[in-house]
C-alpha cells in the first residue's frame, strides 16, 4: 500500500495542507525528515554535516518560519547551523517529511514510501509518449536531421 502512487499523492496533499494550515495560523512546527533527501545551499561545512542524524528534526520558527516556502512538490527555508549560525537554504521534497510535530506532539505521520518518485515516472512516460507521437507522423520527418 505505501508504495502505490495514489497513496503517495494523497499523503503529499495531506502534508501540503497541514503545512499550509500551520503557516496560515502562525503556528511554529517541527519537521522530522529523512536527511538523505535534503539539500543545503550552500552546502554545510563537513563539521556541521557530520553531526546531523539520518533522521533530523528541523524547527520551523522565527526567521526560519518567515522564510518558509513551498513550490510544487518541494519546500524551502533558511536556517542557521552550529555555534557560528552558518546560514543555508534547506530544501526537500514533501514526501521526505516523516512527521510534522507541534510541541512534541506528532500531528502528521507520513507512511508513504519516499524513494518512489511517481512524478519523475510520470514525466518520463509523458516525454516518451510525446516523442513517439511526433515520430509516428510522416509530416515530421522533415524536422529530423539526416
Amino acid at each position: 500500500m505505501i508504495k502505490k502512487r495514489e497513496f503517495q499523492e494523497m499523503m503529499e496533499t495531506h502534508i501540503r495542507e497541514m503545512i499550509l494550515y500551520m503557516l496560515n495560523n502562525d503556528q511554529p512546527f517541527g519537521i522530522l525528515c529523512n536527511l538523505e533527501h535534503v539539500t543545503f545551499d550552500p552546502p554545510l561545512p563537513d563539521e556541521l554535516a557530520k553531526v546531523l542524524q539520518d533522521v533530523t528534526l528541523f524547527m520551523i520558527a522565527g526567521y526560519t518560519f518567515e522564510s518558509f516556502q513551498m513550490e510544487d512538490h518541494t519546500l524551502f527555508f533558511e536556517a542557521g547551523f552550529g555555534p557560528q549560525n552558518f546560514g543555508s537554504v534547506v530544501s526537500m521534497p514533501l514526501l521526505a517529511i516523516l512527521q510534522i510535530v507541534v510541541e512534541e506532539t506528532p500531528l502528521l505521520i507520513n507512511m508513504a514510501h519516499p524513494m518512489l518518485d511517481y512524478r519523475k515516472e510520470k514525466e518520463e512516460s509523458g516525454i516518451k509518449s510525446s516523442l513517439e507521437t511526433f515520430l509516428n507522423n510522416p509530416e515530421n520527418k522533415k524536422f529530423l536531421k539526416k
